[in-house]
Formats: structure tokens, C-alpha cells, sequence
């Protein structure tokens, strides 16, 4: 059967496409960023790679990273270990240091896949922690902005103020200040990044909430008498959530480069955790004699904070329609 549309054409209904569904439209923008889609599949595979070097460093002991082997210092990758330590049980299974070792002959391949472990959770915790502290914070300023406080100020200036100053403060020098303060933990370094990293996601929520309160159907619900916390967590603060994934993606970068900046300068994650951060330093006092204990740590990072970037920008662009590429 066809139909008329407005210039008089004839237009068969039954063949027209079906129209997309919001997910299937964010899965078409974001394909068409194939360096984002790249990144994508690289952070997929660092995950991969941090949960096989919890397993095989811990769990099931494949490769130790706490052996030390003297006689085996300063290999460069692909070296095989000395012929008179062949027989003894802790050698890597590979039967090759992949990527050397270091001053007390530990495998840095090893150490990696512990360190990537440890890092990469570092990272999604601590941006958990920020993300949930900005989501209550927000909304709260986004909905019960407008309720004063003995008179003096509203809810949503004195949370806004009180974002403002803790933007003002240099957050890496606090986070330095705090975690030189109590007791080195790797659960202490999640929670003190966590909780000085929630400001961005507070103003993000804040800002959406704010353009969604005047939406028809969060007026249908308040006019249905539904509880004010049901209409927060059930209708605005999954519509606002877009900006705060974006934020997300980021934060994790960032929080892997605050745990190295603080492990390079030794109030990160103690012995005998391996991290990212640590194996940096460690290498640092050997960039000429042994320059691979710096570069692969380096490149690490470099390469998870790139990719987190790169996919936080393309996440940006397929959720922001005003940013689609034609």
C-alpha cells in the first residue's frame, strides 16, 4: 500500500527502514570514529591483560613478581635466565624475560601484569567513589537548590561554593598532603582520589538536572505526587548522565596518572604491590644502563591515559548531538 508524503511522491510504507533506537544510534556515531573504536579495543584488551596479571601473579602463580634473582640483573628483553638457575621452579613459565629485568633480577614482564592489575583498579574505583559522591552532590544542588538555609543561603550556593573552593585548590598537592598523612594503603590511595576527584561530575549533574526540571514528564511526576527521591534517581539522573560518562572515561586517566605521580614520588602503593607508578620509579635511577625499566612503564601509562582520552572525546561527540560529524 503506498502513501502520499507532502511533494505528492509516492512512498512505499512497507519499505521504509524502522526507525532507530537511541542505542542503535550511539553504536553508528561512535563506529564512525575509528580512532575512538581503536582506543576502544586497546582499553578492552588493558582490562583483559589486568585481570589475567591478578590470576597469574596471584591467584595461579604463572609468573612470579616478587622472585629475586641476582644473577639475572639487568637483562634486556628477551633474554633468556641463566643457565645455572634453569631448574629452580620460579622461573617464568615463557622460559624468556619478555621484558627484562630489573636491579634485583625480578621479571618486569611480571611485574607489569601485576602493576596493570593494580593500576587499572585503582583507577575505576577511585573514579567510582567520585562518581557517586558528585552524582548525590549534584542533584541535590540540581533539585533542592532552591530550600535556604537559616536564611543565609540556599542548598545548591552553599554546595556550588564549597565545589568552587576545592576547584581552587590544587588537588594533586592535596591528594600529596593527605596520603602523606596516613598510613601507606593501596585502599587509602582509591578513597583519598576518589573523594578529592568529585567536583566536575557534581557540576555536570547540577547543570543537566537543572535544564531537566522543566521538562514536561518531570512535571507530570511531581504533579502525580511521586517521592522527590524517586523522581531524582528514577527520571533525572538517568537523562543527566551523559556529560557525567564522558567525565568518567576521563577521571580514570587522570586517577592512574595521580597513583604514578604519587608512587614516582614514593607515596604511592608500597611494596610488594607492583604498579605502573612504582616500576617507574624504580627505573629511574637506570635511564641509561637500563632504559627499558623506564620506557615500558612510561609507555604504559602514556598509552592508557591516551586511549581513556581518546575514547572519553568519542563517547562525547556520539552523546552530544550538537557535536556529530556530518
Amino acid at each position: 500500500m503506498n502513501t502520499m508524503n507532502r511533494l505528492g511522491a509516492s512512498v512505499d510504507a512497507e519499505k521504509l527502514p524502522p526507525p532507530e533506537t537511541p542505542w542503535q544510534e550511539f553504536i553508528r556515531v561512535f563506529k564512525k570514529d575509528r580512532l575512538a573504536v581503536v582506543s576502544s579495543i586497546v582499553l578492552v584488551i588493558l582490562v583483559v591483560v589486568g585481570i589475567s596479571g591478578k590470576v597469574f601473579t596471584e591467584w595461579v602463580v604463572v609468573f612470579d613478581a616478587e622472585v629475586v634473582r641476582l644473577p639475572d640483573k639487568f637483562l634486556p628483553p628477551l633474554s633468556t635466565p641463566s643457565v645455572d638457575i634453569i631448574p629452580a621452579p620460579d622461573l617464568p613459565q615463557l622460559g624468556v624475560y619478555v621484558f627484562g629485568t630489573d636491579e634485583l633480577g625480578r621479571d618486569v614482564f611480571a611485574r607489569m601484569l601485576q602493576g596493570s592489575f593494580v593500576s587499572l583498579s585503582i583507577g575505576f574505583v577511585a573514579v567510582g567513589i567520585s562518581v557517586v559522591v558528585g552524582i548525590l552532590l549534584g542533584g541535590l544542588a540540581g533539585f533542592f537548590g532552591n530550600i535556604q538555609l537559616l536564611k543565609i543561603m540556599t542548598v545548591d550556593t552553599l554546595i556550588m561554593r564549597f565545589t568552587d573552593v576545592m576547584l581552587c585548590i590544587p588537588t594533586f598537592f592535596l591528594i600529596l598532603t593527605v596520603v602523606a598523612l596516613l598510613p601507606p594503603s593501596i585502599y587509602n590511595i582509591m578513597i583519598v582520589i576518589g573523594l578529592f576527584g568529585w567536583m566536575g561530575t557534581c557540576r555536570f549533574v547540577r547543570a543537566e538536572i537543572l535544564a531537566l526540571r522543566q521538562q514536561d514528564f518531570v512535571v507530570a511526576a511531581e504533579a502525580l505526587g511521586l517521592p522527590k527521591t524517586r523522581i531524582i534517581f528514577r527520571h533525572l539522573v538517568p537523562n543527566a548522565l551523559a556529560p557525567v560518562l564522558v567525565s568518567t572515561t576521563i577521571g580514570v586517566a587522570t586517577a592512574i596518572l595521580t597513583e604514578s605521580g604519587l608512587s614516582f614520588l614514593g607515596f604511592g602503593v608500597q611494596p610488594p604491590y607492583a604498579t605502573w607508578g612504582n616500576i617507574l620509579t624504580d627505573g629511574k635511577a637506570f635511564i641509561f644502563d637500563a632504559p627499558w625499566l623506564f620506557v615500558i612503564p612510561g609507555m604504559a601509562i602514556f598509552v592508557v591515559v591516551l586511549a581513556f582520552n581518546i575514547v572519553g572525546e568519542g563517547l562525547r561527540e556520539a552523546l552530544n548531538p550538537k557535536l556529530r560529524r556530518r
